[in-house]
Formats: C-alpha cells, sequence, structure tokens
C-alpha cells in the first residue's frame, strides 16, 4: 500500500514570496537594491521536481502491479478451462513400474471422503509377490462414533486393470468397514524415491465429476515432503481440482 505524498505549494517549508515594492526605484547610487521576486526559487522548486519525479514512479508502480494482477488473473482463468475436473480427463502415471513404487509410504497429506477415514500416523506398505499381484498393509488412528479412538490396521489386496497405474483396491478384515466396495487406487504421480500422489473417486456426479473422493500425498519420509517436490504436488493437486482441500497428516508414533 502506497501513501500518497502531502502536496507542498511553492513557497512552504520557510521559502517566502517577496512582493515587489511598488514605485520607481531609486536610480543610481547605493540606494538602488535587487529585489528579488521568489527567494524560494532555489529551493521549492528541486524540492517539488523531486516529490513529482517521485509521484510519477508511484504511479508507474501501481500501474505496473494492476497488469501483474491482470496477468495473474488471466493465467488462473485459462487454467480452469484447460481443467474440467472430468474424472475421466484426470491424467495418471505413465509408464509406472509398481515393482518400484513398493515399500514404505508416509501419508503426510490427505483429502478426505464422505464418513469415516483414518486421520492420522497413517503408514503404508506395498508388495508385490512373485506372481506380480500387488498388496499393502496400512494403520492409522480412527475415531469410531466421535467417541472410542483405535488404530486401524488394513489389508487391502490391488486388482490390475488395462493402464498400469489404475487398480482396483480391496479393503479385508475389520477395515472392510472403511470401503465403499472397489475402490480406485490411481497413482498420479511419483517419483519411487521421494513421493507420490493417490487419487480414488467413489462417487461419479452425472456431469461427470466426482461427488466423493479421496486422496494421499505420499512421502518416503515421515518428516513431509522435500522443498523441490512441493511444486510437482501442487500442480497435481489443480489437475485434481482438490487445491485448498487436502490437510496435513501428523505422525507422531503414538498408534502402536
Amino acid at each position: 500500500m502506497f501513501r500518497a505524498h502531502k502536496s507542498i505549494a511553492p513557497g512552504a517549508g520557510g521559502c517566502v514570496n517577496v512582493r515587489p515594492m511598488e514605485g520607481p526605484l531609486p536610480v543610481g547610487g547605493a540606494g538602488e537594491v535587487p529585489i528579488p521576486t521568489r527567494r524560494c526559487a532555489t529551493l521549492g522548486g528541486p524540492y517539488i521536481r523531486q516529490r513529482l519525479r517521485q509521484a510519477q514512479g508511484i504511479c508507474e508502480l501501481s500501474t505496473s502491479n494492476r497488469m501483474l494482477l491482470y496477468v495473474v488473473a488471466l493465467c488462473l482463468l485459462a487454467s480452469s478451462w484447460a481443467q474440467d475436473c472430468q474424472v475421466s480427463n484426470i491424467q495418471v502415471m505413465q509408464n509406472f513400474d509398481k515393482t518400484r513404487y513398493a515399500g514404505t509410504w508416509y501419508a503426510v497429506g490427505k483429502k478426505d471422503p464422505e464418513g469415516l477415514f483414518l486421520l492420522d500416523n497413517i503408514v503404508a506398505n506395498f508388495v508385490i509377490s512373485e506372481d506380480g499381484q500387488m498388496t499393502a498393509t496400512a494403520e492409522g488412528r480412527v475415531i469410531i462414533l466421535n467417541q472410542w479412538e483405535m488404530c486401524a490396521s488394513m489389508f487391502a489386496t490391488f486388482m490390475d486393470t488395462p493402464d498400469p497405474a489404475k487398480f482396483k483396491m480391496r479393503y479385508w478384515g475389520a477395515a472392510s468397514y472403511l470401503q465403499t466396495g472397489n475402490d480406485d487406487h490411481w497413482v498420479i504421480d511419483t517419483d519411487y524415491d521421494n513421493y507420490a500422489i493417490h487419487y480414488s473417486c467413489r462417487q461419479i456426479d452425472s456431469d461427470g465429476t466426482c461427488l466423493d473422493s479421496y486422496s494421499f500425498i505420499f512421502s518416503r519420509h515421515p518428516t513431509g515432503l522435500r522443498a523441490e517436490d512441493q511444486a510437482s504436488v501442487v500442480q497435481k493437486k489443480t489437475e485434481l481440482c482438490l487445491l485448498g482441500k487436502y490437510r496435513r497428516v501428523q505422525h507422531t508414533g503414538e498408534i502402536s
């Protein structure tokens, strides 16, 4: 926010405009004195010109800021046009390698679905069997009926689909109440060594967008994402139309 500078009238700040003497001046001799018509010309002039230049710079900067805002607004509008939030248009990881994906992942961010879901201390371990089937064990803290806190241990199996990055997942055992049939398990993006983004849509609306979805941001490190991975993750959140809908997942180690 810029403050407007108080305008300074000519003659202000100790400068005095001197009125010329009326009548004829004495001719010749010591009685003839020069009468300056504006004693503040040497002080007020440069001072005012400096303030005018500063004001002009402020105006130019304000114009530059307005142009920047216009550009940002246009970029956001273009992004919204490009992303229509259709589930069928969501891009998943290309050339996904589930063998490299296997191992331990810590959920460091999540977007919840409707109903009961894991709260925090969420750790998943993916295993690939000799026949190529992927399974996972996971645990996390849940609260039942807004009253009982417990650690939920889960076992899940994954059924392959024609797309290597898209699976059908089914929970088994006591944790089966957390699912609604065979949930999708889509791997949106991963570098295998540091981060992975998972997505599942449980219910598609009549217009093709998702009514009930959930998503995990996984990290190989319980302390969270590396700084260099943040931009990629934010971009994928935007493409999923879920930017601003995630919450941080804490890892306190208090569920075992």
